[in-house]
C-alpha cells in the first residue's frame, strides 16, 4: 500500500475523533487528550502499511525459525545518541534490506518509515552452541550500526528484513526510550517474549530437553539470538521475528497514539535497570502477557508506586515468574514465583521452584492463581465506581470474552481495594474450571491508583490495528467495545490528574 499522504493522515486522525465523538465512545477526539503532545504531532506524519510483511516463511523442521533471514539487535532498549547494531544471516546466502519503522497510529497505517538501509551483501551466519543450562547466545557479525537520531520519537520500532534472492521477510524489534516526564510509561513485556521465544527449535525456557513445557529453573535464554515465530494460542507467521509485540500490545499503543496521549515506551529492561526512571511518569503501563518479573523490576515499581506513580496492569499472568539475570546482563533464568506455594496448581514443575514474598498480588492487587488459563467474560460487580462512570454498565452485565487466556485472582487484602469486575472462568462456553478472576482497583498512598484487568486480552477491545489477528482459547473476545474504551480513558485520565507525589 502506497503511504498515506499528510493530509490522509490528519483526515482519518479528525475522522477517528468525530466518530467516537458521535458515538460517546471509541475514539475521542485527540484534542482532547493533548494533540500537541509530542505523540500528537508524530501521529499526523505520514503513515504507510508497507510495514507488514509480504512473504514470510517459516522452516517445517523447526518448526519456528526462517532461516532464509533473521536476525537480532546489539540492545532491546536504546536512546536516542546512542548506537545499534543489527545481526543479519541469510541462508542461502542473499543480498537484503532493512526498512525501520515506529509503530503507532498513523492515521490507521499504523506505521511510519523511518530509515531504509542496505542493500548489504549476507551471509550464512553460524547457529550458537548450546550452552550451560541450554542458553543459545549469538555473535554473529554485524551488517550495520546506527546511532538513533535526535528526532526518533520514543516508541517501538520494527527492523524489516528483505531477501532480494527471494523475497522472503522477517522482522527484529526494539524499543526506542527517553527520558523525558511523560504522561505515562508503555512497558513491553519483552521478558515474556524472549521466555517463549523457540528459536532455532525448542530453546525456551520452556523446554528442558526433555519437555517442551517446563515449568521449572536450570534453563536459561538470551536476548542475543532471533525471535522466532509465537508458539502459543496463535499461528501467527506474519509477526516472525517481533516477539509477542503484535499479538496483544499493539492495540492498545495503536488506540493511546491515535488519542494523542501523552506516552513513552520503555522495555522490561528498563524497568529492571532503571527504578528512577519510573518516576517521571504519572502512570505506569504493564499490558498484555507480562509473566516475567526480576526482584528488582517488583521493587522498582513498588517504589513508585509509594512516590505516588499510578500502575495499570492491563495484562494477565503478570508478575507471575521471578527472573534472574545473568552477569552479560542479556539473558536470564527462571528461579521463581512471586505467589505463594500451591497458588499455580496445575504447573507440577512450579513446586521446585521458590514460592515467596513478596507476593504479585501485594503489588497487583491480585495474582496469577490455579488453574491459571481459562476465559471469561468481564461482569461489573460495582457499577458506582468511578471506573464505570460514562459506560452505563449495570451490575452483572458482561462484556464478552474479555478474560483470557490468563487472568488474576486471590485479591490481597489491602486497604480500600475494590473488586470491579469477578467471575468463573472456564475451559470453553458453559464448562467452568474452578478458577475465579478479580479485576481490581486499590488507592496508593498520594491519590494515586493501581489497576489490575486480570487479562491478557484488554487491548482486544481498544482496537483492531492492521494485521492484527484475534485469539480464540477458552472464549473469544470480540473487539472493539466503547465500554471498554470508556473504562479505559477513566483509568487513564484518574492517573494523569493523581498528584503523583
Amino acid at each position: 500500500m502506497d503511504p498515506l499522504t499528510r493530509r490522509e493522515a490528519l483526515q482519518r486522525l479528525a475522522a477517528a475523533g468525530s466518530g467516537a465523538a458521535a458515538s460517546g465512545a471509541g475514539f475521542a477526539r485527540a484534542a482532547e487528550t493533548g494533540n500537541d503532545s509530542i505523540i500528537g504531532m508524530e501521529n499526523a506524519k505520514t503513515g504507510t502499511r508497507a510495514w507488514m510483511l509480504e512473504k514470510p516463511r517459516i522452516d517445517p523442521e523447526t518448526k519456528y525459525r526462517c532461516p532464509w533471514i533473521e536476525g537480532y539487535v546489539s540492545k532491546a532498549t536504546v536512546r536516542v545518541g546512542e548506537k545499534i547494531a543489527f545481526h543479519v544471516s541469510t541462508n542461502p546466502s542473499s543480498a537484503f534490506t532493512l526498512e525501520i519503522y515506529r509503530m503507532g497510529y498513523y492515521g490507521g497505517a499504523g506505521g511510519r518509515l523511518m530509515k531504509t538501509l542496505g542493500p548489504f551483501a549476507g551471509k550464512i551466519q553460524p547457529d550458537p552452541p548450546v550452552g550451560e543450562k541450554r542458553v543459545r547466545r549469538c555473535a554473529w557479525e554485524p551488517c550495520t550500526e546506527i546511532e538513533i537520531p535526535a528526532d526518533w520519537v520514543s516508541g517501538v520500532y520494527l527492523g524489516k528484513l528483505t531477501a532480494a534472492r527471494d523475497g522472503i521477510q522477517s522482522y527484529v524489534i526494539f524499543v526506542v526510550r527517553d527520558d523525558r516526564p511523560a504522561d505515562f510509561l508503555f512497558q513491553c513485556s519483552d521478558n515474556t517474549w524472549q521466555a517463549y521465544n523457540r528459536w532455532p527449535s525448542q530453546f525456551s525456557l520452556y523446554d528442558n530437553g526433555e519437555h517442551q513445557w517446563y515449568w521449572g529453573g536450570g534453563v536459561e535464554v538470551s536476548y542475543r539470538r532471533p525471535y522466532g515465530k509465537y508458539c502459543q494460542i496463535l499461528d501467527a507467521p506474519l509477526s516472525t521475528g517481533s516477539g509477542e509485540f503484535f499479538l496483544w500490545e499493539f492495540p492498545f499503543a495503536y488506540w493511546m497514539e491515535s488519542l494523542g496521549y501523552d506516552v513513552s515506551y520503555v522495555s522490561n529492561l528498563d524497568t529492571h535497570r532503571n527504578g528512577e526512571g519510573l518516576r517521571r511518569a504519572k502512570g505506569f503501563l504493564s499490558v498484555g502477557h507480562d509473566e516475567y518479573w526480576s526482584l528488582e523490576m517488583y521493587r522498582h515499581v513498588q517504589a513508585a508506586v509509594q512516590s505516588g506513580v499510578s500502575v495499570g496492569f492491563f495484562s494477565g499472568n503478570a508478575v507471575c515468574g521471578r527472573v534472574l539475570f545473568g552477569e552479560g546482563g542479556d539473558s536470564f533464568q527462571r528461579v521463581g514465583v512471586f505467589g505463594p506455594p500451591g497458588g499455580t496448581r496445575e504447573f507440577e514443575n512450579m513446586r521446585s521452584l521458590k514460592h515467596e514474598r513478596p507476593y504479585a498480588n501485594e503489588l497487583m492487587g491480585a495474582q496469577s492463581t490455579g488453574p491459571v488459563t481459562g476465559g471469561a467474560d468481564w461482569i461489573c460487580s460495582a457499577p458506582d465506581h468511578w471506573i464505570y462512570e460514562g459506560t452505563g454498565m449495570q451490575l452483572g452485565e458482561r462484556i464478552p470474552g474479555v478474560i483470557g487466556w490468563e487472568y488474576h485472582g486471590d485479591p490481597a487484602p489491602i486497604p480500600g481495594l475494590e473488586v470491579v469486575a469477578t467471575g468463573p472462568t472456564e475451559t470453553a462456553p458453559d464448562q467452568p474450571n474452578g478458577g475465579v478472576y478479580t479485576a481490581t482497583v486499590y488507592p496508593g498512598p498520594k491519590g494515586n491508583v493501581v489497576f489490575n484487568a486480570a487479562t491478557c486480552w484488554w487491548a482486544d477491545g481498544l482496537s483492531e490495528p492492521p494485521g492484527y489477528v484475534r485469539p480464540v482459547v477458552y472464549v473469544e473476545p470480540k473487539g472493539p467495545d466503547k465500554r471498554l474504551q470508556r473504562m479505559t480513558r477513566n483509568i487513564l485520565d484518574r492517573m494523569r490528574r493523581a498528584p503523583n507525589g
